[in-house]
This record gives C-alpha cells, sequence and structure tokens, in this order.
C-alpha cells in the first residue's frame, strides 16, 4: 500500500481503520470512512497540504467534482472554488506508481475544458505538475 511510500507532501495524521481485512481513511472533509487505495492516499496528502501550506480554506474545496463530458459523467478529483465561487484550481491525484504522463495531462485539459478553472494541478505524490490557462493556452508554472 501506499502508505509507506515517502510522498512529497509533508506527512498527515489519518485517521485509519480496517474493516474486513480492508484498510479505511477518514475524509474529514466529507466526514467519512473512503477506502484506503493508494490514489486517495495522494489525494488526503494534497489537501492537507493545500489547507495547511498554502492557506486554502477547507470550505473552498470540493472532491470528486463532477464533470460531464459528451453526455459522460467524469469526476475531478479535486476543484479550489475562488471567493466568487468559481473553480480556480483543478487537481488530478493518481498514485505513486502511476507517471505523470501526456495522459494525464490530457485528462485534465479534457476535464478543465468543462470546469475552467484558471489553473490545473497533477500529482502522484512523487511528482508535481501545476498549469495556468491563460488566453486559450496552458503554459507550466514553475512554483505553485
Amino acid at each position: 500500500m501506499s502508505e509507506g511510500v515517502k510522498l512529497i507532501f509533508p506527512t498527515i495524521s489519518a485517521r485509519m481503520r480496517e474493516v474486513d481485512g480492508e484498510k479505511y481513511i477518514w475524509d474529514s472533509l466529507r466526514k467519512k470512512w473512503l477506502l484506503l487505495t493508494p490514489e486517495e492516499w495522494v489525494r488526503q496528502h494534497t489537501i492537507a497540504w493545500l489547507i495547511e501550506s498554502k492557506g486554502i480554506p477547507a470550505l473552498r474545496i470540493s472532491q470528486e467534482y463532477p464533470v460531464n463530458i459528451n453526455g459522460q459523467h467524469q469526476r475531478a478529483d479535486i476543484v479550489v472554488i475562488d471567493e466568487s465561487a468559481k473553480p480556480y484550481l483543478l487537481v488530478e491525484c493518481k498514485a505513486p506508481e502511476v507517471a505523470i504522463d501526456n495522459e494525464v495531462v490530457m485528462q485534465a485539459i479534457r476535464y478543465n475544458a468543462v470546469v475552467q478553472a484558471r489553473y490545473i494541478l497533477l500529482t502522484n505524490g512523487l511528482s508535481l505538475y501545476c498549469f495556468e490557462y491563460a488566453d486559450g493556452k496552458y503554459r507550466a508554472v514553475k512554483k505553485f
């Protein structure tokens, strides 16, 4: 399980439990237990980092944000809403063993065509990439 993998994010203090041999992690934003998958481990670290290190209020963070692409219901992992209640940042999380490659970038761009956030952030917990969308183009941002 990915909880043994050292991520680039600060260590979190996570509530965990085991039921019928499966591990669960407490999601304090959604107030429920979630199956602990490698991707969920990365998502929980990313959320904690956004709140604790980047100062984003927890109330502005939405998980499993609905995205309808050509009639297919998809979900963006995390969307941060700005002061005017518009999407500001779309975050796509992957498990540590999943490379952040062109396919992941294109997935986030497809989601953002609907969401229309100014920034997209891609992470597998080992790497972090940020892009800004302006004037119809994406450009890499060196520091988020």
